[in-house]
């Protein structure tokens, strides 16, 4: 597959490893990654693609229009990554995820409606703008019911990704992944916040009473999955992506412990957040039936393969690890980023 493929958000987590993802699959792919550098970012994600000629980085702003609308005509394809994707952080400054996930989208919407009306775009989206699922999975036409900021610009930015595919024809679809985790993941997170804590030998924060469910998958599988919808995916169409893997967050906590050998008397109960969904679960039949596309890592070995990542990479995560981000509670600091 030859394709010019512009990526946006490519030096956070699950960009990065989707940029990787697909200069490895694919050697034909000419990919440009653009990126504020803001703070889910990280220029050293990748470092070993600096010598690739295949690899164009751009330092810029997705609600810049005059950037977008200078590269949209100069590729194929577009998977829009940027977000801002901590719902702590969001509940402590939601201007700043209503920027980014929902404005940032329109901008480039109208960049593509404007410049280039062939491209083909995969909006990366989240299973939270469903809510809470407390039985069952959700399909994808369950409505959106977002419980926090984050969630809701995420809605916000898919219906206008659903209003332009209807208004204009332009070629979208729209991919909701459950919980990913892997390598390059910043501290902030849950898995990467109790793996770091536990390496430093300080109490593991379990929000309420630990009962919070989500259903997690690999970042490879994930970026497999993107590639697949990029390839087959239906314009107008949105694909459930999940992996079955649904797990208590004490659950997670009492894993990683004891991969890591240490005492699961640091696990300590904390206070919860407010809107906290109880639990997510995805049905991703419709992505499996259509197009083939299956997770291939199992949750226990890709959970040691993320533990072994951590262990291996302090330095990568240590200069995120600040107080700030590794706090109990971060949702109660003012200001937080």
């Amino acid at each position: 597959m030859y394709m010019k493929l512009l990526v946006t958000g490519g030096l956070g987590f699950i960009g990065s490893n989707f940029c990787r993802y697909m200069l490895a699959k694919y050697p034909n792919c000419e990919l440009t990654n653009i990126d504020k550098i803001g703070i889910g970012a990280n220029p050293a994600n990748l470092l070993d693609l600096e010598n690739d000629d295949r690899y164009t980085f751009i330092k810029g702003d997705i609600c810049n229009p005059l950037l977008l609308n200078k590269v949209v005509n100069q590729v194929d394809a577009i998977v829009n990554i940027a977000a801002e994707t901590h719902v702590d952080r969001s509940i402590v400054d939601p201007n700043t995820f209503l920027q980014n996930n929902t404005i940032g989208t329109f901008t480039l919407l109208e960049a593509i409606r404007r410049h280039n009306h062939k491209v083909k775009l995969v909006q990366v989206s989240t299973d939270e703008v469903y809510g809470q699922a407390l039985e069952g999975s959700f399909t994808e036409n369950a409505p959106p019911n977002p419980s926090n900021p984050y969630s809701a610009s995420k809605a916000a930015g898919d219906m206008f990704v659903l209003a332009y595919y209807k208004t204009y024809g332009i070629k979208a679809s729209i991919t909701r992944c459950t919980n990913n985790f892997g390598p390059y993941q910043l501290p902030e997170k849950l898995i990467p916040k109790i793996i770091i804590r536990a390496l430093k030998n300080l109490p593991i924060p379990i929000y309420g009473k630990g009962t919070n469910i989500r259903d997690w998958i690999y970042v490879q599988d994930h970026c497999a999955a993107i590639a697949t919808i990029l390839e087959k995916g239906i314009p107008g169409e949105i694909y459930n992506i999940s992996a079955g893997n649904e797990e208590q967050n004490i659950e997670i906590a009492n894993k990683i412990l004891k991969l890591l050998r240490k005492p699961e008397n640091l696990i300590t109960f904390v206070e919860d957040r407010p809107g906290h969904d109880l639990r997510y679960s995805l049905d991703s039949t419709k992505i499996q039936s259509q197009t083939g596309w299956k997770p291939k890592f199992s949750f226990n070995e890709s959970l040691e393969l993320t533990v072994k990542w951590y262990v291996e990479n302090e330095h990568w995560w240590k200069p995120f690890a600040t107080e700030s981000i590794l706090h109990p509670t971060p949702w109660k600091l003012s200001g937080s980023r």
